[in-house]
């Protein structure tokens, strides 16, 4: 009931009717073009004529609508006027020949059918007054031969035709709104593509932050549990902790400056900058000060090794050595990273030791790890082994990396 009468009728009526006011100057204008061709007509063959300019009119709207600005004003109409979803049609200018052709085609089905609506609207108001108070037997025995209408049902039915052809006509532009004015299939894999891109630029970055930050507070947390314990026994030891509690918290602030720092850039970029295997000596340093010794063996290779490889490594180790930290506690642990034949190998390994709770929300380091590995074209895998250790191992390609 809502399309023939109420709000919704109403603003398609509008919608409608603008069309209308739209088709006026190049209906008139070709009027003019065949009126001085043809001169003066008698009144059959002026509404021919009439007929013939709104052919004329409408072909020359489609040129026009392949203006690229076309779409977009249209699109706004047909949205505000209850046509269409914010989701569903297009809010940037024509960019290819299909969106031109797809906007030409719903401009001039839009000037069309406002037309004819504008039209009744125009037409049947006076017909029903005339039909009601003024009727010409002539004129009703033209249109209905001899079959005698009631008058006040004749005027019943000249009303509903506004009404009727609104709601067809409005119901028809609703129907192929989406389809005219929405996104073409090359926009929609170009957006779903930029979604993509976007969405994997945001895991990039919150892996940054995972890693950096958690472990930075892992460490932090532990550090000054542990200078709290000593604080009497061994003030050295307690200063080393404060120190390195220190330098972690500036790092971690760097890099968190950097990685917010990208995300209020409007089209976020992977990050290039961070820690590398050059840093892994420091890192090592942190762990020892915290109770876990780290038995390193690094082949002499990792210092030349391509810039995102280098990265990549040190996050996959600073994220082992941190769930050593929450989830094994101070035990030795085993690191060892060989480069050869363009691969490399990267394994770290440790006691289970006792059960410690999770903590919410975890979980998420291995499979960042195992994404990290995944975009150079690599691997990683983390799991306990037959003899009671915690082992994780990634592989990660380092031939054609141009980082």
């Amino acid at each position: 009931m809502s399309a023939l009468i109420g709000r919704r009728a109403a603003l398609r009526w509008v919608h409608l009717v603008l069309g209308g006011a739209l088709l006026m100057p190049y209906w008139l204008l070709s009027l003019v073009l065949l009126s001085s061709r043809y001169g003066e007509q008698n009144p059959q063959q002026n509404v021919l004529l009439q007929f013939g300019a709104l052919a004329l009119a409408l072909p020359m709207a489609a040129v026009t609508a392949l203006v690229p600005v076309v779409r977009v004003l249209e699109s706004t109409a047909a949205r505000a006027l209850g046509l269409g979803t914010a989701a569903g049609l297009a809010t940037v200018p024509s960019r290819s020949w299909a969106a031109r052709r797809r906007t030409a085609a719903w401009y001039v089905q839009h000037l069309l059918l406002g037309g004819i609506v504008s039209g009744m609207s125009l037409a049947v108001p006076p017909a029903v007054v005339s039909v009601l108070f003024f009727p010409s037997r002539a004129l009703l025995d033209f249109w209905f031969g001899g079959l005698r209408v009631p008058l006040p049902l004749l005027a019943l039915g000249l009303a509903a035709l506004p009404v009727l052809g609104n709601a067809a006509a409005g119901a028809w532009l609703a129907r192929t709104a989406p389809a005219l004015l929405g996104p073409t299939p090359a926009e929609k894999l170009a957006a779903a593509e930029l979604r993509t891109l976007e969405l994997a630029q945001r895991n990039r970055l919150a892996r940054e932050l995972h890693d950096s930050v958690g472990h930075a507070l892992s460490a932090v947390g532990i550090q000054a549990a542990a200078a709290g314990r000593l604080l009497a026994s061994n003030p050295e030891f307690v200063a080393e902790a404060l120190a390195a509690i220190e330098e972690t918290a500036r790092a971690a602030v760097a890099e968190l400056d950097t990685v917010l720092g990208l995300l209020r850039e409007d089209r976020p970029t992977t990050p290039g900058t961070g820690p590398t295997l050059a840093e892994l000596p420091l890192l090592l340093r942190q762990l020892e000060l915290v109770g876990v010794p780290v038995a390193a063996r690094v082949d002499p290779g990792p210092a030349g090794l391509p810039g995102e490889v280098s990265r990549a490594a040190y996050r996959i180790v600073q994220e082992g050595l941190t769930n050593v930290l929450r989830h094994a506690g101070q035990v030795p642990a085993v690191l060892r990273i060989d480069v050869r034949d363009g691969v490399m190998e990267l394994e770290l390994s440790n006691p289970v030791g006792a059960d410690r709770p999770s903590r919410p929300g975890g979980g998420r380091g291995l499979r960042g790890t195992a994404e990290r590995a995944a975009v150079l074209g690599g691997e990683c895998t983390g799991g306990p082994t037959r003899d009671g250790r915690w082992r994780l191992a990634a592989r990660l390609p380092i031939e054609g990396d141009k980082s």
